[in-house]
């Protein structure tokens, strides 16, 4: 059985870039500002997705590199300069959600990837 999920204009998709091609993941109304959502994709691996107040979407690895835990989407969500971050509920590392860089640590980060809603 094949999902398919229709989209207007009154109910945007958040998509990913997967390959040369984009897939929807959710409709960006099941999003809430300030939370993250987990998603599974289609290779397997789990993103982290977050929308901020303005609806700006940002996709992530859920995946925290410091445990191994896939626990990003759970973390919380705050601003550093302007920068939107995460930091994982579990040792409190934040994690840049445009970049996936490590804002404790510069030499770790994760998967960001290209997300848009249409």
């Amino acid at each position: 059985m094949t999902a398919t999920t229709v989209t207007t204009a009154q109910h945007p998709a958040v998509q990913l870039a997967g390959g040369e091609a984009w897939f929807t993941v959710c409709q960006l109304s099941l999003l809430t500002p300030g939370r993250g959502v987990a998603a599974l994709l289609p290779d397997g691996r789990q993103v982290a997705l977050f929308v901020d107040r303005a609806q700006q979407v940002y996709a992530i690895d859920n995946r925290d590199p410091f445990t191994g835990a896939y626990v990003l989407s759970r973390g919380l969500v705050g601003s550093d300069g302007g920068r939107p971050f995460v930091a994982s509920p579990l040792l409190k590392q934040r994690f840049d959600l445009a970049t996936g860089v490590c804002l404790d640590d510069d030499e770790v980060s994760v998967q960001a990837f290209a997300v848009r809603a249409v």
